[in-house]
């Protein structure tokens, strides 16, 4: 893999303002600072997607936001509405939560349609999907056949954690979910990326995005290496 400059490292990022605390100036704020920094996108809260859409207008960031969050216990027709919802405000990225607990019930039926609402969607409004798994609670089995669900949907990215949970992404993890998934789902790692070397360190495994919230820290440190 060549070497990555830093407009390569950028556009790895969705740079998360998803913290329940974060006021409308905090909000804004941080798509200021994304544009500055010409990263992926802005993961935002579903209310400020209008926000972050003006504000991000113009530039080749992304607004995205995130579908049944944190916990993806909503009824499949919430988590349509709450999709249809965030692409008349501008969104076109969406960060769906799997239901964990079908997940852990074996409920593969369920599991699958709930995925394929969504992705279908999205899919409409030239939109993309990314599947938050939420591995700390899952065994191996589990993330295999959510991938190969995901493959079989047409999902654009798994992703590992809503960052709400004891553990995020972790190497291993990351390295599972992109063995099993086919090559048209790119993997995006959620929760334990906060250095350069760690951002250097997942892709290599081949890690197309990352959520943050160090999204400055971490592209001040490669800018100075990098040169």
């Amino acid at each position: 893999m060549p070497s990555p400059t830093l407009a390569d490292l950028a556009k790895m990022f969705d740079h998360s303002l998803l913290q329940p605390v974060f006021t409308d100036a905090e909000l804004e704020r941080g798509c200021l600072l994304a544009r500055e920094y010409d990263v992926a996108s802005v993961c935002i809260k579903p209310y400020a997607v209008r926000l972050a859409a003006k504000l991000l207008a113009g530039s080749t960031v992304q607004a995205s936001t995130v579908i049944g969050f944190p916990h993806g216990g909503h009824v499949t027709t919430i988590k349509v509405a709450e999709s249809e919802i965030a692409l008349a405000d501008g969104a076109t990225e969406l960060d769906m939560v799997v239901n964990v607990g079908k997940v852990l019930s074996g409920e593969w039926n369920y599991v699958a349609d709930d995925i394929a609402a969504v992705v279908r969607t999205a899919h409409a409004a030239n939109a993309k999907v990314k599947v938050i798994f939420e591995n700390a609670y899952l065994k191996d089995e589990h993330k295999k056949e959510l991938c190969r669900i995901c493959g079989e949907v047409r999902a654009d990215w798994v992703k590992t954690s809503t960052g709400y949970a004891e553990t995020g992404a972790t190497v291993e993890d990351l390295k599972l979910m992109r063995q099993h998934s086919p090559a048209w789902v790119q993997v995006k790692a959620a929760g334990g990326v906060r250095t350069y070397d760690k951002l250097l360190e997942v892709r290599a495994i081949g890690v197309t995005r990352v959520g943050a919230t160090a999204t400055k820290t971490i592209l001040d440190e490669a800018k100075a290496k990098l040169g």
